[in-house]
């Protein structure tokens, strides 16, 4: 389980980790979970053109990526941001469609870019998707606090001197590097669980930033070697388990914040005031 191709593996995965719980928790805490659906399975088209033409597919998936980040955050400004997204996702669905049925390598192409390739990842990949971490969890390093502002309370951050609009354009153009090395990896649908399931879950945990945002990349570790572990060992596909870890993680999140969400409801009743109608955590997050 630890040598040969499978070193490899661990060491990718981890990565691919780390840097979907960092970026997954600012896509939850924003309502961005539509977004981080599409923008992947967007950037399938640019892999799937790569391979049509004969260049690297990293290049490929960058270009989508960034291309339907763009015209997401440029025309969700002016409509509504569910149907620019929708509409975008769509289009390059249909370009992928397009791309891989005038590829001599359908089948394999289709597999490995919805799917990834845990299992057969190189060495000579560990150190682009190395990097891509790297710039990744800088950028989201660097923006923490008007990331974080922008994302709970905007007209604070506006108060503040924070552009949403801008904030906007550079969380997605994240959210698309992030992408751009993880699709290769574990594919475009193991991308959204990772990104969804462990930080939704981790803010059921806990209503602090910094810790939520810690335990987001440990659930999400931990979620990657238990279904590389189980994979290997049943032979079923790596998907399967992270979905399906994921999913457990969030419900077991859910019933750890059940009492605390009594707590508040009972507490309002009975002082008199109006239960919250978002999560406490929301109030609490900055805090």
């Amino acid at each position: 389980m630890f040598s040969g191709f499978m070193v490899n593996a661990w060491v990718v995965a981890s990565v691919v980790a780390v840097v979907a719980g960092v970026v997954g928790f600012f896509v939850v805490l924003r309502g961005s979970a539509f977004v981080a659906h599409a923008i992947p399975n967007g950037a399938f088209a640019g892999a799937a053109g790569a391979v049509l033409i004969g260049v690297d597919t990293l290049v490929g998936l960058a270009v989508f990526s960034l291309l339907g980040a763009l015209v997401i955050g440029v025309l969700g400004r002016r409509g509504r941001h569910d149907a620019v997204t929708a509409l975008a996702l769509v289009t390059m669905l249909g370009l992928g469609a397009l791309f891989l049925s005038l590829s001599s390598e359908y089948e394999p192409a289709v597999y490995s870019l919805l799917f990834g390739e845990v299992l057969g990842i190189s060495s000579n990949e560990l150190a682009p998707t190395a990097s891509l971490a790297a710039v990744c969890v800088l950028v989201v390093a660097l923006l923490y606090r008007p990331l974080m502002l922008s994302s709970v309370f905007a007209e604070a951050g506006q108060a503040r001197g924070i552009d949403p609009w801008r904030m906007e354009i550079v969380f997605l153009f994240v959210v698309a590097l992030a992408t751009t090395m993880t699709v290769p990896v574990v594919g475009t649908f193991l991308v959204f669980s990772l990104m969804i399931g462990a930080p939704a879950a981790a803010r059921s945990f806990t209503a602090k930033p910094a810790l939520a945002l810690w335990l987001s990349v440990a659930l999400a570790l931990a979620t990657v070697w238990a279904a590389i572990a189980l994979s290997y060992t049943t032979d079923y596909p790596i998907g399967f388990f992270v979905g399906s870890i994921g999913a457990a993680l969030y419900a077991l999140g859910r019933v750890w914040a059940a009492p605390r969400r009594r707590l508040d409801v009972d507490g309002a009743v009975t002082s008199g005031t109006q239960p919250p109608s978002h999560p406490p955590e929301r109030h609490t997050i900055l805090t």
